[in-house]
C-alpha cells in the first residue's frame, strides 16, 4: 500500500473541522431549547390573569409577559415614537409615553401603532393621553426586551420628529415598561397594540442535526481519502 502523504496534517484538519461542526451542533441546539423555554414562559404567563404591578414591580424579571393592572397618570409632553415598525406590511410607529403610577413609579408605556406620516417630517396621528388619573392594564415587559428600534421624541405641539431620545438615559425610569392591553376609558385600548414575539422554536434543532451531518461528511471524507492510498 502506497503511503499517503501528509496523512497525519488531512488526519488532524478533519479532526479540526470535526470539532467544529460538533460545536456549531451544540450551541445551535442549545440556542433551541432556550428558545423553546422562552417561548413556553411567554404563553404560560400570557394565560395567567392579571395582578396589581405592585406586586410584580420589586421582580418583574419573575413576571414579564403577565398582565398587570395600576393606576396613575399619562404625560403627553414626554412621548417617544419608535420607528421602523410594521403592522400588516404597513410602516408606522409604535408610541410610547410616560406614566406616573399612585405610588410614584415612572415607565413608559407602549400605547400601540400609528400609520406613519405622509412624509419623514409629519407627525404620525396620535390619539391623546387622557388626562387625570386613569386605571390601566398592560403586558409587563423588561427593558432589556425593548423591540428594536429609533427612538424619536414628538413635541407636545406635534411640530414634527426632533432629537433622537434614550430614553432611559434622559429619564429615571424604572428598568420595565407596559404593553397597553385596556383601561378605564376606551381611548386607552389600543386600536393596534404592541404585537407579541413570534412563538415558533425556529429552525435550530434542524441545524445542529445538519452541522452533526457536516461533521460525519469529514469523517467519512478522510476514510474514504485514507482506503483510496
Amino acid at each position: 500500500m502506497q503511503r499517503e502523504p501528509w496523512s497525519f496534517f488531512k488526519s488532524f484538519i478533519a479532526l479540526i473541522l470535526i470539532i467544529l461542526c460538533l460545536w456549531a451542533a451544540q450551541w445551535q441546539y442549545h440556542r433551541g431549547v432556550d428558545r423553546h423555554a422562552r417561548n413556553s414562559l411567554i404563553e404560560e404567563h400570557i394565560a395567567l390573569p392579571a395582578i396589581a404591578l405592585s406586586v410584580s414591580s420589586a421582580s418583574p424579571s419573575l413576571f414579564e409577559w403577565q398582565s398587570v393592572t395600576t393606576e396613575g397618570t399619562f404625560d403627553s409632553s414626554q412621548q417617544i415614537l419608535l420607528r421602523n415598525r410594521y403592522s400588516e406590511g404597513v410602516y408606522g410607529f409604535e408610541v410610547l409615553t410616560l406614566f406616573t403610577s399612585v405610588d410614584a413609579k415612572k415607565f413608559w408605556v407602549d400605547r400601540g401603532w400609528v400609520k406613519a406620516g405622509k412624509s419623514a417630517v409629519t407627525a404620525p396621528q396620535i390619539s391623546q393621553a387622557p388626562d387625570g388619573v386613569v386605571k390601566i392594564t398592560g403586558r409587563l415587559r423588561l427593558d432589556s426586551s425593548l423591540p428594536q428600534g429609533s427612538f424619536f421624541a414628538l413635541p407636545p405641539k406635534g411640530n414634527g420628529l426632533v432629537a433622537e431620545l434614550n430614553a432611559q438615559s434622559r429619564l429615571n425610569t424604572e428598568n420595565f415598561y407596559l404593553d397597553l392591553l385596556s383601561g378605564s376609558q376606551p381611548s386607552l385600548t389600543p386600536e393596534v397594540s404592541a404585537q407579541l414575539p413570534e412563538l415558533s422554536d425556529g429552525p435550530h434543532m434542524a441545524y445542529a442535526l445538519q452541522w452533526i451531518f457536516f461533521a460525519g461528511l469529514v469523517g467519512y471524507g478522510r476514510v474514504l481519502i485514507r482506503r483510496a492510498r
